[in-house]
């Protein structure tokens, strides 16, 4: 599952008008309705391509249970030869893709009305299925890696049938020294219901039993504060009053259960300290990454570069408080247009813009990208119990299904470009690879999600007969690099260090945290932001922390990897322009076939320099000063 991080972090504003959304804009906007029953069935999922029914869902959960017994029965086969081992690795593929259904089809439905215990209640039946299933599957790793390395080499050089599984076989080898014995891997797949326990705690309390307040704005409009109506006030209302107002109602509703949130985000960690421990890693970091054979130095030069390179981010903070004339500059004030702009952004022409946007790629790409927009894949707006926020979720053998709380915001349409680049990600991946290497990493996932806004942005600007549009490209080009590059740094840089605090034994509480984040506020944006008490509670409402630690930072890593890749796209003659955008298509069709540092390399991206992150720093400064001199300009 491809998870993507609140709109509220991925701040993309353009207050350019585009002609075929102005002539939308009053015939349709989102649902006034937030009852999800009033809510036309084309802007909602269809779960039936998954299983028909409960029922069939049943029939899959008793296949599945079936399958796992088994595979259990395979114990102590491997050692028989290339013919057992293949056998169990089709067995092991066959309830791969059973799990993809069996989850899905509850997990979508519970993230549509997070309400919904009876939903709710069958989900916590796949995942402890899953984890008897990790249990039943604990000899597999030692027993495959009793096996000679040399001996396993030969088999599979002379076995043609294990050729699709020769890539995670000798990765399963690298990790060797990681792998515990039988005893040891079955003990800790015991744990493995627990460690589900502090996210799922997270996210009731943060979705399910939280209760969004309400705030009377300057108009006088009533505005219950939902993620999808405080999003829209930061992104259009231009009474800074009114945006501090929410800004506070919000952050006091988590600062209210801050303690609360410590808890939970302590498990998190003692968690990842306990797993680190138990397969003898260096530290969380070190285990964190080598799952996909990420160097430590890709993490920490990434933070270390970023942190040294603020300077261009605080001008920009500083030239935005100077245009919008405000007498002090808060992080609520960061998402406001600077040039004001009434455009509403509908839907269905937002999605046909996106369409359009992508055929740089070519047309079997374009083709395809429409395909999944007419399937009832996209489960448009908000509605009461959703789940907030944005996500594409593939299900093998189906294809992605994608998450929006569209709002007819601009924000939402480049949220939207991005989430469509995760689903042809892996539309992509699982058409050109088994299943076995269908999945892609993490590390690549943001590639192709970036690549898709800045093609919007490119086909936004090249329609727009708006002579500020050089201004407006300049600041919303600026604008992804804060929302995507320098905030997600900081993200990572507290992750980083709350972990580091844990592998020390150092306390962790709510004040530790609040400590720690302000203090990292102060490190990245210094004197140029008026420092609010309450944005230290900021750490309790980013998903990713609780979710997925040491997710962020692949945020920052794809998005200099995307620009890197856009340029050698669109710059240079047109043979070379053809072979960087076959090289990018290569790269998305291949799925999890090697380790992502090699399947950028092959596309034209080295990640373990540092200067490829300082790139993009340098881009930024350059940009803020365009900015600087086209703002002059400006009445």
């Amino acid at each position: 599952m491809i998870g993507k991080l609140p709109i509220l972090v991925r701040p993309f504003f353009l207050a350019t008008a585009f002609s075929l959304l102005m002539t939308h804009a009053q015939a349709e906007t989102k649902p006034a309705t937030r009852n999800r029953a009033e809510i036309a069935a084309g802007y909602k999922w269809d779960f039936s391509p998954i299983y028909p029914d409960w029922t069939s869902w049943e029939q899959g959960m008793k296949e599945i249970e079936t399958k796992m017994d088994s595979f259990a029965a395979l114990k102590g086969s491997l050692k028989d030869g290339p013919a057992a081992v293949l056998a169990a690795y089709r067995l092991y593929d066959e309830i791969g893709i059973l799990q993809y259904r069996v989850f899905r089809y509850p997990q979508l439905q519970r993230d549509t009305d997070t309400r919904n215990q009876e939903v709710g209640g069958r989900l916590q039946r796949v995942q402890a299925l899953f984890a008897k299933f990790g249990t039943a599957t604990a000899w597999f790793n030692p027993e495959l890696l009793a096996v000679p390395e040399a001996t396993m080499r030969g088999w599979l050089d002379t076995t043609p049938d294990l050729a699709p599984y020769r890539f995670p076989i000798l990765d399963a080898y690298r990790q060797q020294k990681h792998v515990l014995d039988e005893k040891g891997e079955k003990l800790l797949s015991f744990a493995t219901r627990f460690n589900e326990t502090p996210r799922s705690i997270y996210s009731e309390l943060s979705t399910s039993d939280i209760k969004f307040p309400a705030v009377t704005l300057s108009d006088g409009k009533d505005v219950t504060l939902t993620p999808g109506a405080y999003q829209s006030i930061l992104a259009t209302n231009y009474n800074q009053a009114d945006r501090a107002k929410a800004f506070a109602a919000n952050l006091k509703t988590y600062e209210a259960t801050k303690n609360t949130y410590a808890a939970i985000y302590r498990g998190i960690l003692e968690r990842g300290w306990f797993l680190t421990q138990a397969r003898d890693y260096p530290s969380t970091l070190a285990r964190a990454l080598d799952g996909n054979a990420i160097p430590t130095e890709v993490y920490t030069n990434l933070v270390d570069t970023v942190r040294a390179g603020t300077a261009p981010l605080r001008r920009y903070f500083r030239l935005r408080q100077k245009i919008l004339g405000l007498e002090t500059y808060h992080l609520y004030d960061g998402q406001i247009p600077l040039v004001k702009d009434e455009t509403v952004w509908p839907y269905t022409p937002a999605r046909d813009l996106v369409r359009a946007s992508v055929s740089p790629l070519g047309e079997e790409y374009q083709a395809k990208l429409a395909e999944l927009l007419e399937r009832n894949r996209i489960d448009v707006y908000e509605n009461e119990g959703k789940r907030s926020g944005a996500y594409s979720a593939g299900v093998y053998g189906v294809g992605p299904y994608v998450l929006m709380n569209y709002n007819d915001t601009l924000d939402a349409v480049f949220t939207f470009a991005h989430e469509m680049g995760h689903a042809m990600h892996t539309r992509l991946s699982e058409e050109n690879q088994p299943f076995v290497t269908a999945d892609y990493t993490i590390f690549v996932a943001e590639v192709a999600s970036t690549i898709n806004e800045r093609l919007l942005l490119e086909k936004l600007l090249a329609e727009s007969n708006d002579p500020k549009a050089r201004f407006l490209l300049l600041q919303h080009a600026i604008d992804a690099i804060v929302g995507t590059f320098y905030t997600q740094v900081l993200f990572a840089d507290f992750e980083l260090r709350a972990h580091s605090l844990a592998e020390k034994g150092e306390p962790l509480t709510a004040e530790v945290f609040g400590n720690l984040y302000g203090g990292l506020l102060k490190e990245y944006y210094g004197d140029a932001i008026t420092h609010d008490e309450l944005y230290r509670y900021t750490w309790t409402r980013i998903p990713h922390f609780y979710n997925s630690p040491y997710y962020v930072y692949q945020y920052a890593t794809c998005f200099a990897s995307s620009a890197q890749l856009y340029k050698a796209m669109n710059t240079g003659a047109p043979e070379e322009r053809a072979a960087a955008t076959e090289r990018y298509l290569t790269l998305l069709k291949s799925g999890g076939n090697d380790h992502p540092m090699e399947q950028l390399r092959k596309a034209g991206v080295d990640l373990s320099k540092r200067e490829t992150v300082q790139a993009v720093i340098d881009q930024m400064d350059e940009l803020v000063t365009r900015l600087e001199a086209e703002a002059a300009k400006l009445p």
